[in-house]
């Protein structure tokens, strides 16, 4: 697997923090105008960014994570439902994920598309996943390829749909970066998931929403995990282990205050003074 530098997932990272806001300057952050795309929910609500560089291949789908309520409630819902997108062999399937982040994928957009003069409806209004895959289609067949990304839900959202994406258009997918991001697949999910070596999931010292859903042995989390702990990156850190180093930094954290770089670590203070 290909290591993912920490400029990387950092850059990733800033753009997660700053998809909150409603108001999102693109242009400053060096993104096209011509090529930048808001994905609305049926209430106008942001739910993914497509970001684009110019003379870049690399495109970005943004996920914004949880936003109200309803978005908190849908966590809990997590009774299995049949994964979108199919393979060629009619065979497999998709296996099932979390019905609530497949629920918020699935959501009526704000994009309705005309029906030929013959039908019974004038329109019909896409998804969110349709609308993104509608608006990534002629990207993908310019050569660009997909890099998806989103903090908690939104990450959950990100690797939903990078799924379906590279089932439509294989290869499209560059990476999945995603934070705090708690687990969405069953089992059968995991073992078809076309893109464990290509998903990067950053999770922050004791996070607790990537403990989530709290059933070991029926959810899993895709590809490789990145644990940002004391200054550090751990690769691959199991949840126990995790659980485990941060308790025992909790219990000894008394002691560690008495070390000396803890006095000289504000020097800056003094030097005002």
């Amino acid at each position: 697997m290909k290591k993912l530098k920490r400029y990387q997932y950092e850059r990733y990272a800033v753009l997660c923090k700053l998809a909150y806001p409603k108001e999102f300057d693109y242009s400053s952050l060096g993104f096209s105008a011509h090529e930048h795309h808001s994905v609305c929910d049926s209430r106008g609500t942001v739910v993914a960014r497509i970001l684009c560089r110019p003379n870049k291949k690399e495109v970005i789908v943004l996920f914004r994570g949880t936003q109200s309520i309803r978005d908190w409630l849908l966590n809990f819902c997590i009774f299995p439902s049949k994964a979108k997108g199919n393979f060629k062999d009619k065979s497999k399937h998709n296996g099932y994920v979390h019905f609530g982040y497949q629920l918020l994928l699935n959501q009526k957009s704000k994009t309705r598309i005309p029906l030929p003069a013959d039908s019974k409806k004038t329109s019909v209004t896409l998804s969110i996943y349709e609308d993104i895959e509608a608006k990534l289609a002629p990207l993908i067949e310019s050569g660009k390829r997909i890099t998806l990304t989103g903090h908690s839900s939104g990450g959950a959202m990100a690797v939903l749909a990078a799924q379906r994406l590279e089932l439509a258009f294989p290869k499209s997918v560059r990476r999945v970066v995603t934070f705090g991001q708690p687990s969405t697949s069953y089992r059968r999910f995991f073992k078809h998931y076309l893109l464990h070596h290509r998903t990067f999931r950053v999770v922050c010292d004791l996070d607790i929403v990537t403990f989530l859903p709290p059933i070991p042995g029926l959810f899993k989390h895709l590809g490789r995990s990145l644990w940002l702990h004391n200054e550090r990156v751990y690769d691959n850190a199991k949840p126990i282990w995790r659980l485990y180093r941060v308790i025992s930094q909790w219990l000894i954290s008394p002691i560690s205050y008495h070390y000396m770089h803890k006095y000289i670590r504000n020097k800056d203070f003094f030097d005002k003074h």
